[in-house]
């Protein structure tokens, strides 16, 4: 019942969540006709939102999908409650017969709430709606303990919630790991550590025996079927979903055996007029519960109610996944399950210090990829799932460690790179060429593509790259969506104008309201030109996770404190008082590779205490937890060994004192060697100085890590004079150039040039900016104030310094430490239960 041989056809969509949002929106934009009047009822009291970021409403941002035009009628906070198939018609909740020639049933599905004693108590909640998370923030109010029944995507996703409105949350899971459904057991075993090490407890494998209630009959305790007892005053209850198939039931169309309104790859029911998409639908028996699927159905139907010669067909989905889940970077591809009854092998890589595991699923003769898992580090991803089902281009432990780039030209055509939206390489190629874009929102826009879950958008770029490049088009290198500019533009954008706070920047230069790409590269350059406290107003929301609290986060959600020790030189007195402060804090100690002390354990209201005692005492952030120089590691130099010849302690010292607190794209470390015996290891450093006879070798982009790089000798036999000046050009230059997030070494690796070019601009001036960069080292020398001495002058700065907003003088009891040689250590959660 196409639009081929009818006019002005009357549409009902039941329900208003995002497939039918999708479906009204295909329909609008190809039918230009204007054959179908549509007609939308939904339940819910507002249009339709974005559920998949359904969390952030507690964030405060605005999910809502764009409104459909003025012809589309839209019924909010009104229900279909029966169909009439003979008569066409639909009846509502508000008493009204609608009349239809089509109706879609996109009514989505409902929480499934386990059949255990006390699920009705007051206390319990499902987490499906607005208005679910509007309820359970009123509730919360003043309540210390949650916890979720439901270890997948969405039950996560809760107990985010749930420790966000500063409730001590855990997670049951009846499966033995969470998000069974995407994960292998080694997956899910390192996810399980990294929401631990948040401080969640995680009880998997068992099953529930009873919510109960306290005194005030409101639900106060999970007891499972171990006799475990979890104590929660809020349950989540996000145990899976349900089709609702009640109108498809009342009307006496078939459902599927497991439930849904059932119907065939055109996503038609058994009546030609009634259609299902979404949750609710249960395609030749399978149903869908990732927005992809639903997108596609939606597709399909839009193709189907306007012509009655439309082939379009759905063809199943990609179930590929990727998410960040409470800061962990989580996905899955392919058939992650595959084993060798399958004719598949697994390649597995496993760092538990890291916290990374890595899975690939290959074919047995290890020539193509099935699927795999990422935890923890899941870069690789969109490379990866573009070569499912395909040959590999190169031996799978190559892939594993991202040896191989996907590189934007060679992805086939067929490849799906959006499996929220269908969308393949090849339409991101076509409608790249047809309207001429040059940037990732032009291709969103055109294709849906990274418009839903958005980690298909590193690809997208990619393909979009390698287009422009071989069309002769200069490559845009936005940071993001938001800025039309590079890190290194955007650093000339706020210094030059005169720029210092993010919403004047994205208010000037840039659209929307940022994302976690932008905000935390603004706050750097913002940081690295002097533009105030980094707590200070709104520089403190644009922070990565460690910069709000000065502080590096720990496995059990305690947190280091780190002071300054320029050279690893410290005088008894000072000594004194970092033992002082680590026994009466219980602090654990260690002396660092860097010649640091650092002391753990710290819970997040104790850290103004501890620093308090060391800012007395004359210490200063030692800034591990920032951007920034960590540390100018020193041998003890001329001074006492017989083999210096220049006094390595004094210019490590001399250095680090001058370079303290400088914000930069990523991390910066420096060590100075006495003699070429190089006991301070400077060559394995962004900054080394080695002593010579006749002055200092200085070395440049060097690191260690997973990928180490031996640092580049830049000139020798410098003065004390001539080395420090090339230093704060080389700092400067790479903290106005380099991209987010980009270490010295890959920066001058990417320079056109190389160390040749450097040595131009920082010796030779051929820029002509050198009076310019040591101006800035001056200003940040000079401007140097102690980010943790200045915290503590100021009360509105230590109002975030606490457990639980709601309770500030509560601790949080999950934190527990056993006592191993001597020291404390983090207690594992299963130990505490």
């Amino acid at each position: 019942m196409g639009a081929d041989s009818t006019t002005d056809r009357r549409l009902v969509v039941a329900g208003h969540g995002p497939a039918a949002h999708r479906l009204v929106e295909a329909l609008r934009a190809r039918d230009a006709a204007g054959t179908w009047t549509i007609t939308v009822i939904g339940e819910e009291p507002r249009p339709a939102y974005d559920r998949v970021a359904l969390t952030t409403h507690l964030e405060g941002a605005d999910l809502a999908h764009p409104a459909h035009g003025p012809e589309v009628a839209v019924r909010t906070g009104e229900r279909v409650t029966a169909i009439d198939r003979a008569a066409r018609t639909v009846a509502t909740s508000a008493g009204d017969a609608v009349p239809y020639d089509a109706l879609v049933l996109a009514t989505g599905s409902a929480p499934f709430v386990p059949p255990v004693p006390g699920a009705d108590l007051p206390g319990v909640f499902v987490y499906r709606t607005i208005d679910d998370l509007d309820a359970i923030r009123a509730y919360a109010a003043g309540k210390t303990t949650g916890a979720v029944v439901g270890g997948g995507l969405l039950g996560l996703e809760a107990a985010r919630a749930l420790q966000g409105l500063g409730l001590r949350s855990g997670v049951v899971e009846v499966a033995p790991w969470l998000m069974p459904r995407q994960l292998d057991e080694g997956g899910g075993a390192m996810l399980r550590r990294h929401i631990e090490g948040l401080g969640m407890a995680v009880h998997a494998g068992v099953p529930i025996r009873a919510l109960e209630a306290g005194g005030d009959g409101a639900v106060r305790r999970v007891v499972l079927d171990d006799g475990t007892v979890v104590d929660a005053e809020v349950v989540v209850i996000s145990a899976g979903i349900r089709p609702r198939d009640e109108l498809a039931r009342g009307c006496g169309l078939p459902v599927g055996e497991r439930g849904g309104v059932a119907v065939d790859g055109t996503c038609r029911t058994e009546d030609p007029a009634i259609w299902a998409v979404g949750e609710c639908a249960s395609v030749e028996g399978t149903v869908y519960g990732l927005v992809g699927p639903c997108f596609s159905m939606a597709e399909v139907v839009a193709d189907r109610l306007l012509s009655d010669a439309s082939t379009a067909v759905f063809e199943g989905a990609d179930m590929s996944t990727k998410l960040k889940l409470m800061g962990v970077d989580v996905a899955s591809f392919g058939d992650p399950f595959a084993g060798p009854e399958q004719g598949a092998l697994g390649v597995t890589y496993t760092d538990p210090v890291a916290g990374v595991y890595k899975r690939l699923v290959v074919s047995d003769d290890a020539q193509t990829l099935l699927g795999g898992v990422l935890v923890g580090d899941a870069e690789s991803y969109g490379t990866l799932r573009a070569y499912v089902g395909g040959g590999l281009p190169g031996p799978p432990e190559q892939m594993l460690f991202g040896g191989t780039e996907a590189a934007g030209g060679d992805l086939p055509g067929a490849t799906v790179i959006c499996s929220c939206n269908n969308v393949t390489a090849e339409d991101i190629r076509c409608a790249i060429a047809e309207h001429s874009l040059t940037d990732v929102p032009g291709v969103k826009d055109c294709t849906r593509a990274g418009t839903s879950c958005g980690s298909c958008v590193p690809l997208v770029k990619r393909i979009l790259d390698a287009e422009l490049t071989a069309a002769g088009i200069e490559v845009s290198k936005a940071i993001c969506e938001h800025f039309d500019y590079s890190r290194a533009e955007l650093f000339d954008i706020i210094r030059g104008g005169g720029v210092t706070s993010f919403t004047q920047l994205v208010e000037e230069h840039g659209t929307g309201r940022g994302c976690d790409i932008c905000k935390p590269a603004v706050a750097s350059i913002l940081a690295s030109l002097g533009n105030g406290h980094i707590l200070e107003g709104e520089q403190a929301a644009l922070q990565d996770t460690n910069d709000h609290f000065l502080a590096n986060l720990q496995k059990n959600g305690t947190y280091s404190v780190v002071p300054r020790v320029p050279g690893g030189e410290i005088t008894p007195e000072k000594l004194i008082v970092i033992g002082e402060v680590a026994r009466d804090f219980g602090l654990y100690t260690k002396i660092t590779g860097g010649q640091r002390i650092d002391l753990f354990g710290a819970r997040v209201e104790q850290l103004p205490e501890i620093w308090r005692r060391l800012v007395e005492a004359g210490f200063e952030s030692g800034h591990a937890y920032g951007k920034a120089l960590r540390t100018v590691k020193s041998c003890v130099g001329s001074t006492w060994c017989r083999y210096g010849v220049q006094d390595s302690a004094a210019m490590a010292i001399r250095l680090e004192l001058r370079y303290r607190g400088l914000r930069a794209p990523h991390k910066l470390k420096s060590a100075v060697s006495g003699c070429a015996r190089e006991c301070a290891e400077a060559q394995s450093k962004d900054f080394g100085v080695i002593a010579t006879e006749n002055g200092w070798n200085l070395y440049l982009g060097g690191n260690g890590g997973m990928r180490p790089r031996h640092a580049d000798l830049f000139a020798t036999d410098l003065t004390d004079d001539e080395l420090i000046r090339y230093i704060d050009r080389f700092l400067m230059f790479y903290i106005r150039t380099a991209d987010r997030l980009q270490r010295t070494a890959s920066w001058l690796e990417s320079l056109d040039g190389g160390l040749d070019y450097l040595r131009e601009v920082i010796v030779d001036d051929r820029l002509g900016i050198c009076a310019e960069l040591d101006a800035a080292m001056a200003r940040h020398v000079a401007s140097y104030s102690d980010e943790w001495r200045d915290t503590l002058d100021d009360p509105e700065r230590l109002r975030r310094f606490v457990s639980f907003v709601n309770a500030p003088r509560t601790r949080d009891p999950s934190i527990a430490f056993a006592v191993e040689r001597d020291q404390i250590k983090p207690l594992p959660l299963e130990v505490k239960r």
